[in-house]
C-alpha cells in the first residue's frame, strides 16, 4: 500500500496581492448573486461530535456540498458566477444588475445574443457550466479526459450540452477546449485555471466558490466556533483551495487557521512545487489515473499558486485508499453523528485527517500540525456520489477501486 507523502511549506514568503480576490466585498457580491437563484439554500455543515471525540479533537465539521443546487457538487458556484460576470461585462452592467431572474429573461437574451461556452472537466465543473448555460439559453461544449465515467458524461449531456470523452488527460483537454473556443464566433472558455492572458474568468470562478466558505464561517459561528484552527482543502489545479485559503486569511488576518492542501498522489503538482522549495510551480504529466477524478490535474492555476505557496502550512499527496477510507467513514458515521454522502474527490481530506490521528506512522505530521483536543477542524466534502455505480462499489461492496498503482516516485 502506497504511503501518504507530505511536506511542510518552507517556500519563501512574499507579499500576495492575489489575496484581495477573496476579500469580504468580492465574496459578498458572489454570494448575493447565488442567493438570487430559486434553488439556493445553504448546504449543511455536518458537526461530527462523536468522531471528533474518537479522534481526540475539540471539534470536527464537514461542509456537505452534495446538496448544492441539486447538482451533487460545489462547482456550479464558480461556473455560474463567471458566466454571469462575463454577460454583465459584455452588457456594461454590474453583477448586481443581473440576478437570476434577469439573466434568464427573454429581454436579456435578446440584448446579449448567443454564445458558446467551452469547458474541460472530469464531470462536476462541466456539469455546473452546462446547467448554467442551459438555464440561460446558451450553448455549451464540454471535453472530458480519458478515464472519465459514462455516468458523469451523461449527467452533463442531460443539460443539453455537447460532451465528449477524449483520449487526452485533463490538461490537454483544457488546451483542446481553449483552441476550439478561440476558433468559434462568440466562443468563451470558462475554466477554473489561469495562464498568461487568461486570468479574469478564473478569478470570477474563485470568487464564486467563496459562497460556500462564507456559509461555513457563519455555520461555525452558530455552533459556537469563533475560528477554525485547521482547514483541510482538496486541490486539483488549486482554484478551490486558494479560494478557501484566501477567504479565511482575509477573515482572520492576524491569526489565520493552519491550512493543509490535499492532492491525489498521481497528480500532486502543488506538492511537487513545495518539494522543490523555490516558490516556482511544477507540473505533473501522464494519464494521472485515479478515482479522485476531480483532482486529476497536473498543471496548477498560476494565480492560485501564489496564494497557496504563501499561506499553506502542509502539502499532502494521497493515494486512492485515503479517500476510500474517508468515504466509508462518512457513509457509516459513529452513532449520533450525521451521515455525509461523499464522493471520491470529496472525502480525501477527512480520510487524511483520520489517518493522521489514528496511524502512528504519521505521528510526525500530527505533531507538525498541532492537532489535539483544542483543535477545531473544518473539512469540505466537495461532491456527493457523482458516480453512483463506483460509489456503491466502494461503500456497499467494499471494493478497493484503486487506480494509482502505476505511480513512480517523485524525482
Amino acid at each position: 500500500m502506497k504511503e501518504i507523502r507530505w511536506i511542510k511549506n518552507n517556500m519563501p514568503k512574499t507579499e500576495c496581492p492575489e489575496l484581495d480576490i477573496m476579500s469580504e466585498a468580492n465574496v459578498a457580491k458572489a454570494r448575493s448573486f447565488h442567493e438570487s437563484f430559486p434553488e439556493y439554500s445553504k448546504t449543511p455543515l455536518a458537526k461530527l461530535n462523536h468522531l471528533a471525540e474518537h479522534l481526540g479533537l475539540g471539534g470536527l465539521y464537514v461542509k456537505d456540498e452534495s446538496y448544492r443546487f441539486g447538482l451533487n457538487a460545489f462547482k456550479v458556484l464558480g461556473g455560474s458566477y463567471a458566466i454571469a460576470r462575463y454577460i454583465a461585462k459584455k452588457l456594461g452592467k454590474d453583477i448586481s444588475e443581473v440576478p437570476y431572474h434577469v439573466l434568464t429573461s427573454e429581454k436579456l437574451r435578446e440584448e446579449f445574443g448567443q454564445a458558446t461556452f467551452y469547458v474541460a472537466t472530469d464531470g462536476n465543473h462541466g456539469r455546473g457550466i452546462a446547467w448554467a448555460a442551459n438555464r440561460l439559453h446558451q450553448k455549451c461544449i464540454v471535453h472530458m479526459p480519458k478515464g472519465s465515467t459514462e455516468n458523469r458524461r451523461m449527467n452533463i449531456a442531460k443539460e443539453n450540452a455537447q460532451v465528449t470523452i477524449e483520449e487526452l488527460n485533463y490538461d490537454d483537454c483544457v488546451r483542446l477546449a481553449n483552441e476550439e473556443a478561440n476558433r468559434c464566433e462568440n466562443g468563451i472558455m470558462v475554466q477554473d485555471t489561469s495562464w498568461e492572458g487568461y486570468v479574469e474568468i478564473p478569478t470570477w470562478i474563485s470568487q464564486g466558490y467563496g459562497t460556500l466558505s462564507a456559509e461555513a464561517k457563519e455555520q461555525l459561528e452558530a455552533y459556537g466556533v469563533k475560528r477554525p484552527t485547521h482547514i483541510f482543502t482538496q486541490a486539483g489545479v488549486g482554484s478551490f483551495a486558494s479560494s478557501v485559503h484566501g477567504y479565511f486569511v482575509n477573515q482572520y488576518p492576524d491569526n489565520p487557521p493552519r491550512f493543509i492542501v490535499v492532492e491525489s498522489l498521481v497528480a500532486a503538482c502543488l506538492y511537487r512545487g513545495a518539494l522543490a522549495g523555490d516558490g516556482k510551480p511544477r507540473c505533473v504529466g501522464g494519464s494521472m489515473q485515479t478515482i479522485q477524478a476531480g483532482l486529476a490535474c497536473g498543471e496548477p492555476n498560476l494565480q492560485s499558486w501564489e496564494i497557496l505557496r504563501s499561506y499553506t502550512d502542509v502539502f499532502a499527496a494521497c493515494p486512492d485508499w485515503v479517500t476510500e477510507k474517508g468515504m466509508r467513514i462518512l457513509a457509516a458515521p459513529l452513532k449520533g453523528d450525521p451521515q455525509v454522502t461523499s464522493g471520491e474527490s470529496g472525502a480525501v481530506p477527512l480520510g487524511l485527517l483520520y489517518t493522521i490521528m489514528t496511524d502512528p506512522a504519521y505521528a510526525d505530521l500530527k505533531a507538525e500540525l498541532g492537532l489535539d483536543e483544542t483543535s477545531q477542524v473544518l473539512c469540505f466534502s466537495t461532491e456527493g456520489n457523482t458516480d453512483p455505480d463506483r460509489y456503491r462499489e466502494i461503500i456497499w461492496d467494499g471494493r478497493d477501486v484503486i487506480m494509482d498503482d502505476y505511480f513512480t516516485d517523485f524525482e
